[in-house]
């Protein structure tokens, strides 16, 4: 299937690994050029150079409120146009109700909440008809995990707030998604699931309630994403798309 993504302009946030360097790697393996993000230069410069010459790297926390701007200015100085965004940030500290602290829940609101919202209406004001914004969240959107009292409260929010911004976007031919990553194999994942950070180990996962039997792939997170991106998905928007291999319960 042609995606219809050659020579398009992506900005990729969080996109030095984990689930956003997932969907820049396809991006560009589908013609794409992406601009991808992450706090760490040299990270950065290493994660866009192993994804070549169609790949550049900017250092920057989602956090900056000059972050948006200098964004979307590289996107057009490098590549000479911008056809969306994916906003993915890193998972805020997990934790119970008694367990975060007041600065964990400042942190977390400046960069997953803020951070995105910014991010997304600099999108939104730059954006022509064809363009897509599109926000990596977690099932957790629907159904609130154990120990996760920060992510259960931010990521519904920022749906609503997609919800909205789709509405709203619409009429200028402007794409609004979510994506909802269940247990896909990445090395946070692992982590929080006590598993072996060798991505090739195996388990079962029966006692997880995932239907499929067996984690996601990042690759195979990343080809969704990629697909809502693209001009393919052109009359996708609103959506909140669950990639979980069938665990969440319900529509």
């Amino acid at each position: 299937m042609d995606l219809e993504l050659k020579d398009r302009v992506y900005i990729v946030t969080g996109g030095t690994r984990g689930l956003g360097h997932a969907v820049a790697r396809e991006l560009v393996a589908d013609g794409a050029k992406v601009i991808v993000t992450g706090r760490e230069a040299s990270r950065t410069a290493e994660a866009a150079a192993g994804l070549g010459p169609n790949a550049v790297g900017v250092a920057v926390d989602n956090a900056d409120p000059q972050a948006p701007q200098r964004l979307i200015a590289t996107a057009r100085a490098c590549f000479g146009g911008f056809h969306g965004i994916l906003i993915s940030v890193g998972g805020p500290p997990v934790g119970g109700v008694a367990d975060n602290t007041d600065e964990q829940w400042l942190s977390a609101l400046d960069s997953v909440f803020l951070g995105s919202i910014r991010l997304a209406r600099a999108a939104a004001a730059e954006l022509d008809d064809g363009g897509a914004v599109g926000f990596v969240l977690s099932i957790t959107v629907h159904e609130p995990a154990p120990a996760m009292t920060i992510s259960n409260a931010l990521r519904p929010g920022l749906a609503g707030f997609a919800k909205s911004l789709a509405d709203e976007l619409g009429p200028r031919g402007i794409r609004v998604f979510g994506l909802l990553p269940g247990r896909i194999g990445t090395a946070r994942m692992r982590e929080l699931d006590g598993l072996s950070p060798d991505p090739d180990a195996q388990r079962a996962v029966n006692e997880s309630g995932i239907p499929l039997r067996r984690y996601g792939t990042p690759r195979e997170f990343g080809r969704a994403g990629a697909f809502m991106l693209s001009p393919a998905a052109s009359y996708i928007t609103g959506v909140m798309l669950s990639v979980d291999g069938g665990a969440r319960h319900g529509f």
